[in-house]
């Protein structure tokens, strides 16, 4: 879209007297709503959609505004789809919408192999998504079921300070067993997040984040694609055979999710070809940004932390980058067949549990030792002097309990692919039975496939699989003059 969100929520003609100031260290009161709330087609624009003037407020505006009837699915707006994940269920009372998350402790399965106890919203882990509608009145409760305090803070929301959500600070802990009341009139759209504030290295670290998505009041033909994704990144640092992540983790993290899950248990993104597509990705990792790549396409940058970039100012990449605490949203059509990965590309990121306390192994050549050592320890088996790819093995060979160390799974060819952790696949096909089918591998075209080259092959171009290659050929010459 070309309007800018927090420009759409200056509201362009606030009344200097619609919020009283803060005054002898009391949070003044709100008036009762002075007139209704204006949605961003009320706004004046330039043909790019920018607004013509600096915003009058970088808050959203007067808070005592009246809210606009709810908006429901399939009418207002279509619902985003959430991979491997739940969006949180609503109903509504006397035109307010009502949303209830509970916070307990479950066990999450990251993969079929490895199983952690986590907390989550809802019973689910990193995918519980709140949907909404821009200038709608919502109220949310918290039930905590933890046996400790928590607080929900609704990152990048415009709302009263008593709404943030900062445990301590703008509103007492939600003690075990307690029920806390969040309520407000949302003054923007876009893709947000929500997580704990209260211990926020240890919660968030256990799991307590989630996307939140405000759909525009009155969208403009642009903002309509066919599949609107939402995806969550987060790392953990869970240790081979144990069963809680730690928290206390700075660095080498070593279980690397999209929604709470590690590949090959996240799920594809199906599109039809020629569907516009869009993907809303928020990471609220601990310490790691993530350039999310995209095979076979580039896209465009949209939206950043809710706020949409004017098509002027959109970008084409290949790779998004998601920094810690950042929403963006990318937008892409869907016009070439195929599996196409999309993944993290720190390489680190895309293995599940790889180890790094051992010596660096690549290119060893261990003739009989495992032999030898064998005899003294049997099945003892030299590992990495070939890389880290182990292929069937991760699966088959002895391991500790609760482990996916290089785990990933079998390809279309019949051979391993060697990806692991943030990645997952989009996959895009001519004919689709449902979007809620997994369509299976796909079926290339003849002719289509990187294959084996032939010697007649080799042999009409002119390669020479012998020939030195040039810098050996320099060095050679080199090495000769020189003697």
């Amino acid at each position: 879209m070309g309007i800018s969100r927090r420009n759409v929520l200056g509201l362009a003609t606030a009344a200097a007297g619609s919020l009283v100031a803060w005054a002898g260290g009391v949070q003044a009161r709100t008036t009762r709503p002075s007139r209704n709330y204006r949605p961003s087609s009320a706004l004046k624009v330039d043909d790019e959609g920018n607004l013509l003037h600096w915003e009058k407020s970088y808050s959203g505006g007067p808070v005592n505004v009246k809210p606009l009837p709810p908006g429901r699915p399939g009418s207002d707006y279509t619902p985003v789809v959430v991979p491997t994940g739940y969006t949180l269920p609503f109903e509504i009372v006397k035109g307010v919408k009502i949303f209830h998350l509970i916070v307990e402790e479950v066990e999450h399965h990251f993969d079929s192999g490895l199983k952690a106890t986590c907390w989550a919203y809802n019973n689910y882990v990193n995918s519980t998504v709140i949907e909404a509608v821009e200038g709608e009145r919502i109220r949310i409760y918290v039930t905590n079921r933890l046996e400790v305090p928590t607080s929900v803070h609704w990152h990048g929301m415009y709302l009263p300070n008593g709404m943030d959500g900062v445990s301590g600070l703008s509103q007492p802990h939600i003690k075990p067993g307690e029920t806390f009341r969040y309520e407000w009139t949302l003054r923007q759209y876009g893709t947000y997040m929500y997580h704990s504030h209260h211990d926020v290295m240890t919660q968030e670290g256990m799991g307590l984040i989630g996307m939140f998505v405000i759909h525009p009041r009155h969208p403009k033909p642009e903002y309509h694609v066919d599949r609107d994704f939402v995806i969550m990144l987060s790392e953990w640092a869970i240790e081979a055979g144990t069963s809680r992540p730690n928290t206390l983790k700075m660095s080498d993290f070593n279980i690397l999710t999209m929604n709470g899950k590690c590949f090959p248990s996240t799920e594809p993104l199906v599109c039809k070809t020629g569907d516009k597509v869009r993907i809303r990705f928020g990471n609220l990792s601990a310490m790691d940004h993530h350039p999310i790549h995209m095979h076979g396409y580039h896209f465009r940058i949209t939206a950043t932390d809710g706020e949409d970039i004017p098509r002027s100012a959109q970008w084409p990449e290949t790779s998004v980058l998601m920094g810690v605490g950042q929403t963006r949203n990318i937008e892409f059509i869907a016009d070439a067949p195929g599996d196409w990965p999309m993944h993290c590309h720190m390489t680190h990121h895309v293995m599940n549990q790889m180890g790094h306390n051992f010596p660096n192994m690549v290119g060893v050549k261990p003739g009989d030792m495992d032999q030898r050592i064998g005899s003294l320890l049997p099945g003892y088996m030299t590992m990495g002097n070939e890389g880290m790819a182990m292929g069937r093995m991760a699966e088959v060979m002895p391991m500790p309990e609760n482990t996916i160390p290089m785990k990933s799974r079998m390809g279309p060819f019949n051979e391993y692919l060697t990806s692991g952790g943030m990645f997952t696949l989009v996959r895009v096909r001519d004919q689709l039975k449902s979007y809620d089918q997994d369509p299976g591998w796909y079926q290339h075209p003849p002719g289509t496939v990187a294959s084996k080259a032939s010697a007649v092959e080799l042999a009409r171009d002119g390669i020479d699989v012998h020939a030195s290659t040039a810098r050996a050929a320099a060095t050679r010459q080199r090495d000769q003059r020189s003697g």
